[in-house]
């Protein structure tokens, strides 16, 4: 007959093995965790510094930028002001110059001719001409001048004028009278209000060329000054759109990544209490099982085993009391073992021995069956175990590629 207790020794002996392997396993698992949650939420600490500082920057830019976009709009405002102004003042000098210019051919023809007239009286008189002189038709032109200014005129040019009317008597003698004095004084006063009169003119072209050629140069300045905001206005408006998405988009990463660093962190340290509790109650389900080998592997174990073979003149009744006194004794080793075991862990098995080795119709071969049974169900578990413990591996290192990933796409964007 096989001893009993062995078997239930050896069943022990491979939980304890599996309760050992599942420790070493999640030992690793729990390492690999801790070791994700530092590298993680180290990078979300320097993501989320960094987004910080960018947003801290990125407000007064935008709000320099505005101000910048503002002054040049205003610039710009002006320099349109100026261009009118000084296409105003083109014309009201192109005006007057043409107002000037039509005073002065006028005005100068007239001198002109007066002068012309003046010259051919003083030649006429000085030829004794004057008769067929007051005749001509020239001689009528002085006359009118005379007229038209005879308010200006002095005593001896309103003498001239009588002569021009023919209001003097007699023969003029040339060599002697004072009318040929006159005009030729008249005519040298003519002259020099000619030149004056041309210089006149030549100034006032020359100042209104040199005001066309400072308003074109004003023009073109203002052209140039206009033209080069325009652009600093367009390529800042850009950059203004640009900060304010990019300030849009940080402020959004930044609150997911406060978000993930927040689940984060108390995930870790759920996960950490969790660990420990396990690992104590692990622990404890080692000691217990321990503690329970040890118990059967002892001498009284053996001898209360020996006690129960039977030998050949044994009585039923003396067989009888042997196997309730073991069935007593594997039950107390049993409800040992399960109040040791954590909750879960197989305990309903355990229970269900205890159970048969209380009855009176079931013998050990039938709860030995049972143990049996037990540590194929253990085996199978162990073997759901390791698949769980290779997707978790496999998940974690998924999260760490993924996690690169991200760190790559994060470096690129802060790149560009």
């Amino acid at each position: 007959l096989q001893n009993p207790i062995r078997k239930v020794v050896n069943m022990l002996q491979a939980m304890q093995k599996k309760v050992t392997e599942e420790a070493a396993v999640a030992e690793e698992l729990h390492e690999k965790y801790l070791c994700y949650c530092k590298s993680s939420g180290g990078d979300l600490a320097a993501s989320i510094e960094t987004a910080e500082a960018k947003l801290g920057e990125l407000g007064p830019a935008i709000e320099a930028a505005i101000s910048k976009k503002a002054q040049l709009e205003k610039d710009l405002a002006s320099h349109e002001a100026d261009k009118q102004a000084a296409k105003a003042a083109v014309e009201e000098a192109t005006a007057l110059r043409e107002k000037e210019k039509t005073a002065f051919d006028k005005e100068f023809a007239e001198t002109k001719a007066n002068h012309e007239s003046v010259s051919k009286a003083v030649d006429a008189l000085e030829k004794g001409m004057a008769g067929s002189f007051l005749q001509t038709r020239l001689a009528g032109v002085l006359r009118a001048f005379l007229v038209k200014n005879q308010e200006k005129l002095d005593g001896d040019r309103r003498e001239v004028l009588s002569f021009l009317s023919g209001e003097q008597s007699g023969e003029y003698a040339p060599a002697s009278g004072e009318i040929v004095g006159i005009l030729k004084q008249m005519e040298d006063e003519m002259a020099q209000d000619l030149k004056d009169m041309a210089a006149a003119e030549e100034a006032a072209v020359q100042s209104y060329e040199e005001l066309m050629r400072a308003k074109k140069s004003e023009e073109s300045a203002l052209t140039k000054a206009t033209m080069e905001k325009l652009d600093r206005l367009g390529d800042i408006s850009i950059e203004i759109t640009e900060m304010k998405n990019d300030n849009t988009d940080t402020a959004k990463s930044l609150v997911k990544d406060k978000a993930f660093a927040a689940d984060l962190k108390k995930n870790c340290a759920s996960k950490e209490d969790v660990f420990e509790e396990e690992k104590k109650m692990r622990a404890e389900e080692v000691t217990a099982l321990a503690d329970t080998i040890n118990m059967l592997n002892s001498d009284d174990a053996l001898e209360l085993f020996k006690k129960t073979l039977p030998s050949a003149g044994s009585s039923f009744l003396q067989l009888q009391t042997t196997d309730a006194s073991m069935r007593t004794q594997a039950q107390a080793l049993v409800n040992q073992a399960r109040s040791k075991v954590r909750p879960g862990h197989n305990a309903a098995r355990l229970d269900f021995i205890s159970l048969a080795l209380s009855g009176r119709k079931v013998g050990l071969d039938k709860v030995i069956k049972m143990v049996e049974e037990l540590i194929a169900t253990l085996r199978e578990e162990q073997e759901g175990d390791d698949q769980k413990k290779e997707y978790c591996t496999v998940q974690l290192d998924g999260a760490g590629e993924k996690q690169k990933v991200l760190e790559r796409t994060v470096s690129d964007i802060g790149t560009s």
